[in-house]
């Protein structure tokens, strides 16, 4: 039977993370996501887990990799300082196929910065924080509901498409404590990454098929296969050859490319006929709906980007199909996401920028004055 808590955000991401199978977390404790940490330590273990706190951030994402690749879900949580550090195991895992998700939980930079205090300014990074070329999937939740439910749909989207997956709450979300109702097993759909059908002898650990995902064998399944940061061939030995790489590259894009349906998730707020549309993600969505509520002489709609990347632009197309101008409410200076919504319209529709960035959160009334 479902019952009614009342729970802290990244309570509802660890929760969601034991709910979708993960059994090994590595990381090393930060503000602010030092509670999914402490919830793995303490409940892992009952669950036939595996609980590692390390050294640092890049030793953790080198440990989540490794359980991967022995057959866990593995998942690792950290914020911005912790998050830069792992930036070139992440690439690791992004060549080498590995599923894993990443949870960095944002807060105010640069460096240190305001480390309590809440930001939405690791968009970019998320995005292009590791060199090569590249395509990433980062989900944002704006609710403790949508991170326990997000965090499940991460680790189905790691496991189907052998990606890392990063999840991305800002602060607000991570330590607001709301109603929380946590879902039946087996009610929410939990995957698993495709297992080789053929033997070991004929296995193919990175097939090249267009759109398609090689199979994932596990360490210690009688599967014996290569795993580098170096460009490989499909079968995991290192290629030089530049039709080799262009085949790599483009399959790496191509298997996330080929199915955005899947992986892009949005909701959208009375944008059928609005006259102006709000983008918005992560807690400014709750001041973005409470101000179109409270919008007076203009209809007023609200498109939540869930899925930050890839850019969910056929979404942002449809709900902006009326609309005459579109405002883009965000926790960081430069307007990282409205630049995103910019690049779709130019000076088609107006962009208007509302920009916070003190370690405050965006009001209500901040995006009402900017629609007057």
């Amino acid at each position: 039977m479902n019952t009614r808590q009342l729970v802290q955000g990244n309570e509802a991401t660890a929760l969601g993370a034991f709910y979708a199978g993960a059994r090994f977390f590595a990381g090393y404790p930060i503000t602010p996501s030092s509670e999914i940490a402490e919830l793995c330590a303490r409940d892992l273990p009952g669950l036939g887990g595996v609980y590692m706190q390390m050294e640092d951030e890049i030793a953790s994402m080198g440990a989540i990799i490794g359980a991967s690749l022995a057959g866990a879900k593995a998942f690792t949580a950290t914020s911005g300082p912790g998050f830069s550090l792992m930036q070139e195991n992440l690439g690791v895992a992004i060549i080498g196929e590995v599923p894993v998700v990443v949870v960095n939980v944002q807060r105010v930079g640069p460096s240190t910065g305001l480390a309590t205090k809440p930001a939405q300014a690791d968009l970019m990074q998320m995005r292009w924080g590791r060199h090569g070329d590249q395509i990433v999937v980062t989900l944002m939740p704006a609710t403790v509901q949508e991170c326990f439910e997000l965090m499940v749909e991460a680790f189905n989207i790691a496991e189907t498409y052998r990606i890392p997956v990063i999840f991305a709450p800002d602060e607000i979300t991570a330590h607001l404590r709301e109603t929380f109702v946590e879902p039946e097993p087996g009610s929410l759909p939990v995957r698993f990454r495709p297992k080789p059908s053929v033997p070991p002898e004929q296995y193919e650990p990175f097939g090249f098929d267009w759109g398609e995902v090689a199979p994932l064998a596990s360490y210690g399944d009688g599967y014996r296969f290569h795993i580098s940061s170096s460009m490989h061939d499909r079968h995991g030995n290192t290629c030089g050859s530049p039709d080799n790489a262009a085949a790599r590259v483009a399959q790496l894009h191509s298997k996330i490319e080929e199915h955005l349906d899947d992986i892009i998730k949005t909701k959208t707020f009375d944008t059928e006929g609005c006259d102006t549309l709000i983008v918005a993600c992560g807690a400014v969505t709750r001041a973005a709906r409470a101000a179109a509520q409270r919008a007076e002489g203009r209809r007023v709609g609200v498109l939540q980007l869930q899925t930050i990347w890839p850019f969910p632009e056929q979404a942002l197309l449809e709900a902006a199909r009326t609309a005459e101008r579109i405002l883009v409410p965000e926790m960081n200076y430069a307007g990282q996401l409205a630049g995103e919504v910019y690049k779709r319209f130019g000076p088609e529709k107006p962009v208007i920028r509302v920009n916070r960035y003190n370690g405050s959160v965006i009001t209500p009334a901040d995006i009402l004055r900017a629609l007057d």
